[in-house]
């Protein structure tokens, strides 16, 4: 994004320190955040409503000018605390740059292309192994997200970092030959177990065999048979 059309987070001074007073900020509809990185090496509290800070962050932007304080400051987003239930930011951390030195982030992958891909056509599915990457930059070119095309990719095929031009100014640090960005897999075909019905049979002296009824009678016989045995 160029520099002048990054979007503005405008924030209010956070005195309030503590877990309860932490607590009343979020009833209020606040969130509590915290900027490092200052040049004086101080760090900034701060607050600021939901509402605002959700707008600005579904702007995309990794580079964000924060005004608090009565100066502003460019800023990315170093971490954010998200609440368990409702996926809400309930506390986030910045970090102030330099526009003129690099630093080190990480940046979305987002895959487009799927459906034109030939091996998706041919029933394949795609795996996208990697969501995010490790990159060098200016703050000012950091890419909002790193755009892969795989409408080229062939049915088993393996998409590797190496592959990909980054944008201008921009330095992948992950190892290019080892990362694996997406691939085409073979989906497998589960077989199910064919029901065999086995009966089981009781077979005679003879080898045949004999029906379960019979069976029964002959045993009885038997049993009869010894007991006048041994009575006798």
């Amino acid at each position: 994004m160029a520099e002048g059309t990054r979007p503005t987070l405008v924030a209010q001074e956070r005195p309030e320190r503590g877990t309860r007073a932490t607590k009343r900020l979020r009833r209020e509809g606040l969130v509590p955040g915290i900027v490092y990185g200052g040049s004086d090496g101080a760090c900034v509290t701060f607050k600021v409503h939901n509402r605002v800070l959700r707008q600005v962050l579904v702007d995309g932007s990794a580079l964000i000018d924060l005004e608090v304080g009565g100066s502003t400051r460019p800023v990315i987003v170093k971490d954010q605390q998200l609440h368990p239930v409702r996926d809400e930011v309930i506390h986030i951390d910045l970090l102030e740059v330099r526009l003129d030195e690099t630093i080190q982030t990480t940046v979305g992958v987002h895959v487009e292309g799927a459906e034109e891909a030939p091996g998706i056509k041919e029933g394949g599915v795609l795996d996208q192994v990697t969501h995010q990457l490790n990159i060098e930059a200016l703050p000012t070119a950091i890419p909002d997200v790193i755009v892969v095309d795989v409408s080229g990719m062939e049915i088993a095929a393996t998409m590797h970092l190496s592959e990909l031009t980054p944008p201008e100014g921009v330095t992948f640090l992950d190892d290019l030959e080892e990362t694996i960005i997406a691939s085409v897999v073979v989906p497998t075909e589960v077989e199910e177990p064919e029901e065999i019905e086995e009966e089981t049979e009781l077979v005679g002296e003879d080898g045949e065999p004999v029906e379960a009824e019979a069976a029964d009678v002959d045993a009885s016989d038997s049993a009869a048979e010894e007991a006048e045995g041994d009575q006798g």
